[in-house]
C-alpha cells in the first residue's frame, strides 16, 4: 500500500478513473455528460499527481547520488545554455536567411519598378516636349518617338490627354490603361487576375488638370520575369488571394486553405519560377520562407496582399551576399569554418574536462561513503586509496588519519578499560586490607577512613588486636600514587600484620634482636611479656623494605599500641605527620617521637615513647591529604583540623570523620583531589 498522502491520493483517483470508465462503457454516456466530465477531470488530476510522484521519486532516488546531481547541474549550467544558444542561432539564422531571401526578391522587383518608372518618365518628357512645340497637335504617334523596345519587349505604354489616348507600345488588341486616382507612382498591380509592374507619370501641361499628360507603362510579372531573380536564389512562388466567407467551402483544386486577418482565403497558384540546386554538403539544407507583399488592385485602387514563398539554400544566399567579394568569399568561408571548428573543439574539451572533474568528485565521494560504511560496520582498518592531489584528496587523507586515530583510540580505550578493570579489582582487594570489623577495647573507641585520590590508595591504616587488652594503631603514607604505591601499601600491610599479630615471638623477646644486616635492633624495654615495642617493629619494617624495594620507594609510618590495663599508649613515629592527642580540657599534644621514614636507609633505630590517655581524650592520626590541600586562601592546615574536632568532640567518631572529610572537600572546591585523605580517630572512655 502507498505510504505517502500523495501516492494514496493517486491510488484513489485511479480507482475513480476505472469506475468512471466502466460506467461510461456500460451506460454509453454522451461525450459531454456528467460521467465524461468526471472522467476527464479525474484524468487531469491523476496525471498531475503522477507527475508529482515521479518528480518526488527522481528527487529521492535518482537525485540521491552525487554523480546524478552533478550531471544534472552540468546539464543545466553547461549543456542547456549551449543548446539554447544553438537553437537561438539557428532560429536567428533562419529568420535572417528568410528575410534576406525575401529582401532579394522584393528588392529585384522594386529595382525593375524603378527602371520602368525611369523609362516611363523619359517617354512622358519626350511627349510633353513634342506637344509644347505645337499645342494644337494631338498626341504623337509611336513613330514620332524614340522608344527602346529591347529593354522591355513585352511592355505596354498608353498616353492620355484630354480624354484621348494613344497606345505607344503593345498590340492593338490590348486595352488602354487608365490608372485609378489613388495610384500616382509605380507599383505592382493586380489587373484581371494578372500581375503587372506598372509605372504612372503625370506631366502638367497647363494649369488645368484635365490638360495634363498621363503616361502609363506596364510590364507583365510572369514566369519569365521572375526567372532572372530566381536564377540565383532558388524557387520563387507568388500566390494571389481571394477572400471567402468563413464556414463556406474555401478550398481550391489543391485543397489549400489559409487564414489571414481572421478571414479564410483560397490561395490560387499564380507564378512559380526557378529551381533549387543540390546542396553542397549536409549542412546546406533546403528551407522555405514566406512573406506578404502588398499590391494595388488596378480597378479599385485598394491594397491587396500577395504571398511570396521562397525555397532556397544557405549556399545560394551566401554566394549572393558575398558576390561582390569574388575569391574573398572562399576565404571568409574558410575563416568561419575554422572558427566553428575551434569553438567545437573548445566545447568538446570543456565537456571532457567537466566529465573528468565530475568523475573525480563522485569517485572521491563514493570512496568516502564506502569508507563510512566500513566504519559503521566496525572496520576501522579500512583506508581510502588516494590517487590525486587536491582538496578532496586532503579530505580523504584526513579521513584516513581520523580512522587511524579512532582505531588507536579504541585500542587505547580497550587497554584503559582493561586497566580500569584491573584497578577495580585492585580497589576491591585493597578495600579488604583496611579494617572492616573493628575490634575495640572497652576503654577506647576507634574509627578510621581512607578516601583515595585515584582508584587505589597509597595511604595505609590498620587496627591491630594484640591480645585481649592491647590494641595497635598503624598509619602510613607510601611515596607516590597509583598502582606502585598501592602495591607497596599492601607490602607494608603484610609486614606489619606479620610482625604484630603473633602472640609470642620467643626468639625476639630478648633485649636486643639482630637485624637483617647483623645490626642490633634496640628495644627500650617497655614491652610487656614477649611483645615487641613499636620502635623495634619499625626497625624491622625499615630493614625489610630497604632490602626488597627500589631506592626511591619509601613510606612514612606511625605505629602505636594501647594498653587498656595501664591506659598508656606506647608509640613510635617513622617520619609521618605527628598525630595529635586533644585533651578534654582543650590541650593538644603532638606524638612526634621517632626517626626517619622506613625503606630509605638500611640501619635506622626508632625510639619509643608513651602517653597516658585520659577519658575524653581524642587521638587524631592523619595523612598529608587532610591538612595540605590548598585553595586561594592557602592550606587547609592543622589548626582547622583541631578546631573542627574540638567543636564536634561530643559527636560520634564516624560523624566527626564525615565533617572533616566534607570540610576538606569544600576547601578544595571543584578541583581534583590532590592526595589520598586518611583519618584515624580514637577516643578514650
Amino acid at each position: 500500500m502507498p505510504k505517502t498522502v500523495l501516492s494514496r491520493l493517486g491510488l484513489i483517483l485511479a480507482v475513480i478513473e476505472v469506475i468512471a470508465y466502466l460506467l461510461i462503457k456500460i451506460f454509453k454516456a454522451a461525450p459531454y455528460s456528467a460521467l465524461s466530465v468526471l472522467f476527464t477531470f479525474t484524468s487531469f488530476l491523476l496525471i498531475c499527481v503522477l507527475l508529482l510522484v515521479a518528480l518526488r521519486w527522481l528527487r529521492r532516488t535518482f537525485m540521491w547520488r552525487l554523480r546524478n546531481r552533478l550531471i544534472v547541474t552540468y546539464v543545466f549550467i553547461g549543456v542547456i545554455p549551449v543548446v539554447l544558444l544553438v537553437a537561438m542561432a539557428v532560429l536567428a539564422g533562419y529568420l535572417f536567411a528568410g528575410q534576406f531571401s525575401t529582401f532579394i526578391v522584393t528588392g529585384d522587383l522594386q529595382a525593375e519598378l524603378r527602371k520602368l518608372q525611369a523609362s516611363n518618365s523619359t517617354i512622358a518628357a519626350e511627349i510633353a516636349h513634342i506637344i509644347r512645340r505645337d499645342p494644337r497637335k494631338k498626341l504623337p504617334e509611336r513613330s514620332q518617338l524614340s522608344l527602346d523596345t529591347n529593354e522591355f519587349r513585352d511592355r505596354h505604354i498608353t498616353a492620355w490627354r484630354r480624354g484621348e489616348f494613344v497606345i505607344l507600345q503593345g498590340g492593338p488588341q490590348t486595352l488602354p490603361l487608365l490608372p485609378p486616382e489613388a495610384l500616382k507612382d509605380s507599383a505592382i498591380v493586380l489587373d484581371d487576375d494578372q500581375l503587372h509592374l506598372r509605372a504612372v507619370t503625370r506631366v502638367e501641361m497647363s494649369g488645368d488638370r484635365a490638360d495634363d499628360l498621363l503616361v502609363v507603362s506596364s510590364v507583365p510579372l510572369d514566369v519569365t520575369k521572375l526567372q532572372s531573380t530566381a536564377a540565383d536564389i532558388g524557387v520563387i512562388t507568388i500566390y494571389s488571394t481571394r477572400e471567402q466567407v468563413q464556414g463556406k467551402s474555401a478550398e481550391n483544386d489543391k485543397g489549400i486553405k489559409l487564414n489571414i486577418g481572421g478571414k479564410v482565403v483560397n490561395p490560387d497558384l499564380e507564378l512559380q519560377a526557378g529551381v533549387v540546386p543540390p546542396g553542397i554538403n549536409r549542412a546546406d539544407v533546403e528551407f522555405q520562407f514566406g512573406t506578404l507583399l502588398n499590391v494595388t488592385d488596378w480597378n479599385s485602387g485598394k491594397s491587396t496582399p500577395l504571398i511570396i514563398s521562397i525555397r532556397t539554400r544557405p549556399s545560394l544566399l551566401y554566394s549572393r551576399l558575398f558576390r561582390s567579394l569574388g575569391d574573398m568569399a572562399s576565404i571568409i568561408i574558410a575563416i568561419l569554418a575554422t572558427v566553428a571548428v575551434i569553438f567545437a573543439i573548445i566545447e568538446l574539451i570543456a565537456l571532457i574536462i567537466g566529465i573528468r572533474l565530475t568523475r573525480t568528485v563522485t569517485k572521491s565521494v563514493a570512496s568516502l561513503y564506502d569508507a563510512t560504511q566500513h566504519i559503521n560496520a566496525g572496520d576501522f582498518s579500512h583506508r581510502i586509496r588516494i590517487a590525486s592531489q587536491d582538496q578532496l584528496a586532503a579530505l580523504e587523507t584526513s579521513f584516513n588519519s581520523m580512522t587511524s586515530s579512532i582505531e588507536q583510540l579504541i585500542a587505547e580505550q580497550k587497554e584503559k578499560q582493561r586497566i580500569e578493570s584491573e584497578l577495580a579489582i585492585a580497589q576491591e582487594v585493597q578495600a579488604l586490607l583496611f579494617p572492616r570489623d573493628i575490634t575495640e577495647v572497652e576503654s577506647l573507641e576507634l574509627h578510621g577512613v581512607c578516601k583515595p585520590a585515584r582508584t587505589v590508595s597509597g595511604d595505609y591504616y590498620d587496627f591491630l588486636p594484640v591480645g585481649a587488652d592491647r590494641l595497635g594503631i598503624a598509619l602510613g603514607d607510601i611515596s607516590g600514587k597509583g598502582i606502585s604505591a598501592a602495591l607497596l601499601m599492601a607490602t607494608v600491610h603484610a609486614f606489619v600484620r606479620a610482625y604484630t599479630l603473633v602472640e609470642k615471638v620467643p626468639a625476639l623477646a630478648t633485649p636486643a634482636a639482630v637485624g637483617s644486616r647483623g645490626t642490633a635492633l634496640a628495644t627500650n624495654g617497655k614491652s610487656r611479656d614477649n611483645d615487641l615495642p613499636p620502635g623495634t617493629l619499625l626497625s624491622m619494617l625499615n630493614s625489610q623494605l630497604y632490602r626488597s624495594t627500589p631506592t626511591e620507594k619509601y613510606a612514612t609510618m606511625f605505629l602505636g599500641f594501647y594498653d587498656e590495663g595501664t591506659r598508656r599508649f606506647n608509640y613510635s613515629n617513622a617520619g609521618h605527620l605527628p598525630p595529635l592527642v586533644i585533651g578534654a580540657d582543650g590541650s593538644v599534644q603532638k606524638l612526634d617521637t621517632g626517626g626517619l621514614v622506613v625503606g630509605l636507609f638500611g640501619d635506622v633505630t626508632y625510639p619509643d615513647d608513651s602517653i597516658e590517655m585520659q577519658p575524653g581524650d581524642i587521638f587524631v592520626a592523619y595523612s598529608d591529604g587532610i591538612t595540605e590541600p590548598e585553595n586561594e586562601f592557602g592550606e587547609f592546615g592543622e589548626e582547622r583540623l583541631i578546631s573542627l574536632i574540638q567543636e564536634n568532640r561530643h559527636l560520634p567518631l564516624a560523624r566527626i570523620t564525615d565533617i572533616i572529610i566534607a570540610a576538606v572537600t569544600d576547601w578544595i572546591g571543584g578541583g581534583e583531589q590532590p592526595d589520598d585523605m586518611t583519618l584515624v580517630l580514637a577516643r578514650a572512655r
